[in-house]
């Protein structure tokens, strides 16, 4: 049977639905939450006092938790009762937390969740340093489990993420690049971290591979729907929903969905616009509403939304095997909710 990915304006009687959350997923997980906060918490720290503090400022800056609650919620679905998975979902948190710290000096962002990135307080320099650090506590978190299994998992997982953010360094401002590429990088920045996070939770419950086969899906398609539906939000967006500032993308001369279908279906005149917009000669405010109209006008945002709806389905399906309850709709939603963003 295939589930649906169901529709956030209204239910089967025509009565408006409550909008996705993530409520029910932090609901399943709070206890084991907890536990997983004081882990970083307590692994955050340094006789270096700028450490816990630059790391502070981004691990305590608002962010959702989203990576280690699906290594929690998967654990729960697989009815695991130790507690092997704390610690991983920690780990997972510092990988994701060091990817951002390097990514926004990468980038030169400003704003991250809507408050100044480390990397304008402190300089990038120790954005950069800071980062590492919490890389090798990731490291030592792995180890610290004793599975070469999981070991191998989460460090391919944080070098797939580093070739991700390369490819996606050299494709910079190439009006050119195609689909298939594209793909190719949100699935290895965004949804390689979003895959280990969900297999993980099964060598921790001692499940076999088919099990582990089935969380990767679900976590790798969630994490492409969860990236496709962030670069639609740049185009039609604020910087208090997004939590970063709009027109970060097409500042930066990224070609994401949005931009590559745009530039396939405009004219002429509008290719003449985005190839000097990506190449860093159009990039005003006033630029960036062009850019804005063009992504609306071609059909490109409710394109890029219609994908993250089908890998948000394939992730849907991914649970398919796995028995009803309490953790399945939790998980069934995280994916509504990762849609529901562009609403």
């Amino acid at each position: 049977m295939t589930a649906t990915v169901h529709s956030i304006s209204s239910g089967p009687s025509g009565d408006p639905c409550p909008a996705p959350s993530l409520d029910a997923l932090v609901a399943l997980v709070a206890t084991d939450l907890g536990q997983v906060n004081q882990v970083i918490l307590d692994r955050m720290q340094s006789e270096i006092p700028l450490i816990p503090e630059l790391a502070g400022h981004l691990i305590a800056g608002g962010g959702k938790r989203m990576r280690p609650m699906l290594t929690l919620a998967c654990a729960r679905l697989l009815e695991y009762g130790g507690s092997r998975h704390h610690k991983l979902a920690a780990c997972v948190e510092f990988i994701h937390t060091a990817t951002l710290l390097h990514d926004d000096v990468v980038d030169g962002s400003g704003l991250r969740r809507g408050r100044r990135t480390a990397n304008i307080i402190w300089g990038n320099a120790a954005s950069v340093l800071v980062g590492d650090f919490l890389f090798s506590r990731s490291f030592e978190l792995m180890t610290e489990d004793g599975s070469l299994k999981v070991l191998r998992i989460l460090s391919n997982a944080s070098a797939v993420i580093a070739e991700g953010e390369v490819n996606q360094l050299t494709a910079q401002r190439q009006v050119g690049l195609g689909e298939d590429r594209y793909l190719a990088i949100i699935s290895a920045k965004t949804a390689a971290l979003f895959a280990a996070a969900c297999r993980i939770a099964a060598i921790v419950a001692e499940r076999d591979d088919s099990v582990e086969q089935a969380l990767d899906a679900y976590g790798r398609n969630l994490g492409i729907a969860f990236q496709l539906v962030d670069d639609a939000l740049d185009y039609a967006s604020d910087a208090e929903t997004m939590g970063k500032g709009v027109g970060d993308d097409f500042r930066d001369g990224k070609m994401t969905l949005p931009v590559i279908l745009a530039y396939a279906r405009g004219s002429d005149e509008d290719r003449k616009f985005w190839k000097d917009a990506i190449e860093g000669r159009r990039v005003s405010d006033d630029d960036l509403t062009i850019a804005i109209e063009l992504v609306r006008a071609t059909g490109a945002i409710d394109d890029t939304i219609a994908r993250a709806r089908h890998f948000g389905q394939r992730a849907i399906d991914a649970l398919g095997p796995f028995t009803r309850g309490t953790a399945k709709s939790a998980l069934t939603e995280a994916v509504e909710f990762a849609i529901s963003r562009a609403y």
